[in-house]
């Protein structure tokens, strides 16, 4: 009796270790797994960009694309055309070069829009202008009999006589969200970033002229100058954001929101005052 006694005693002790060991090696795995953080298999953001984020989407861009559109809706500004011209601008583009001003294409096309030179759109060094190849285009689209009453990719086809006019409509949804954004529709919603090296040597002035070029007024008429095609002045200043790394801007204030180079993705911040002037620095 005894003897079996000890052998029971000594099978309770062995689960007793057994069970101890397990209960150790649980916790230590608990703490191992609580320790650990978990691995991020996301892709790092990229060292420059461009993000919308309006009420109806968010859309990201390259800096040569954002510059672009800013480029082509600052010249439905100077025109004077309502929002739609923009949107069937932008469909265009899409289709056509997708906001990269490229100097080649099919035959002699060339820039934003793919003109032709042989087809009397003007010169090449004319057509590789944006705001050159953006005015001709406009000034092309107002001739279209009821083109704001058109589907976007007729009015576009109505234009650009292309080989395919149906495949400008599968761009009308981004270039709307596009559209509400870059004419300032929807206030500060674009913001770019870029690394410090990338950027050229600040130069208000020449960005100031080119705005000029662009919208057809300077930033200090911003409060009295009136447009259909949007809000002029955050217009601008979503330009100005867009071409801050080729003019070297540090920051752009408007009303009481403030864009800086050093925000990153950050974007537009508040203000503690309120100016009715766009500020580029």
């Amino acid at each position: 009796m005894p003897r079996k006694r000890r052998r029971i005693s000594a099978f309770v002790k062995i689960l007793i270790v057994l069970a101890l060991t397990c209960g150790l090696l649980v916790a230590a795995g608990i703490y191992a797994i609580r320790s650990i953080k978990p691995l991020d298999l996301s892709p790092p953001p990229p060292e420059e960009g461009c993000r919308l984020a309006t009420e109806e989407d968010t859309d990201t861009l390259e800096v040569e694309q954002a510059a672009n559109a800013a480029t082509v809706s600052g010249v439905a500004f100077a025109l004077d055309l309502p929002p739609h011209a923009v949107v069937v601008s932008y469909a265009t583009v899409w289709q056509e070069s997708k906001f990269y001003n490229i100097e080649y294409g099919d035959r002699d096309s060339l820039g934003l829009f793919q003109q032709r030179p042989s087809m009397e759109w003007g010169s090449p060094e004319e057509i590789i202008d944006p705001v050159y190849a953006s005015t001709q285009f406009y000034e092309e689209l107002v001739q279209v009999e009821g083109y704001l009453d058109l589907p976007v990719y007729e009015a576009a086809q109505a234009v650009q006589r292309s080989a395919d006019g149906f495949a400008y409509d599968q761009h009308e949804s981004r270039s709307r969200v596009m559209a509400d954004a870059f004419t300032g529709a929807e206030g500060a919603v674009v913001t770019c970033w870029f690394p410090e090296e990338q950027a050229g040597d600040t130069d208000v002035a020449a960005a100031v002229e080119e705005m000029r070029r662009v919208f057809g007024v300077g930033p200090e008429e911003v409060p009295i100058a009136q447009r259909q095609t949007g809000d002029l002045g955050w217009a601008m200043a979503q330009w100005a954001v867009a071409h801050a790394a080729t003019y070297g801007l540090t920051s752009v204030t408007y009303l009481d929101r403030q864009w800086t180079a050093a925000s990153g993705e950050e974007g537009w911040q508040a203000t503690e005052t309120v100016s009715e002037e766009l500020v580029l620095r």
